[in-house]
Formats: structure tokens, sequence, C-alpha cells
């Protein structure tokens, strides 16, 4: 694996994220808020992926599971 190549491509990609979001110009201590707002945000946003969407995926595939006439074995049926 091309190691020298690798850190040329990460180090091209944060050259390019600081050119998009112009935190070049930015002092130090801008840049520390900056990036710490930054990643407080992205892992805020990942964590609750991780934990609502397998909850909504989980109720969408049982909505659509008893829309289409598929019922859960544990049901109980109403017994006249």
């Amino acid at each position: 694996m091309d190691f020298k190549g690798m850190k040329n491509y990460l180090y091209w990609l944060y050259c390019q994220f600081e050119l998009i979001t112009c935190s070049y110009l930015m002092e130090p201590w801008e840049k520390l808020l900056f990036y710490t707002f930054n990643i407080t945000m992205l892992v805020t946003i990942l964590y609750t992926a991780y934990i609502f969407i397998p909850a909504h995926i989980s109720m969408a595939f049982q909505f659509f599971w008893h829309f289409f006439g598929n019922q859960h074995e544990n049901t109980v049926s109403v017994v006249k």
C-alpha cells in the first residue's frame, strides 16, 4: 500500500476543506472553535442516526407488513 500517496491525498483533502470553508483565513483560536463545533455537530448527527434510524426503519417495516395484510404471529385474534 502506498502510504506516502495516501498521506498526500489526505493532505490535499484537508487543503480542499480549508479552501471551501475559508478556515485558512482564521486565527488558531478561531479554527479551534470552528473545528470543535463542526466535530460536535458531526458526532451528534451520527449518534442520533445510530439511535433513531433503526427504530424508524423497524416501524416502517411493521407498518408496511401490516398494510399488505400480513400480521405477526404474536397478535391475539378475537374469538366470537
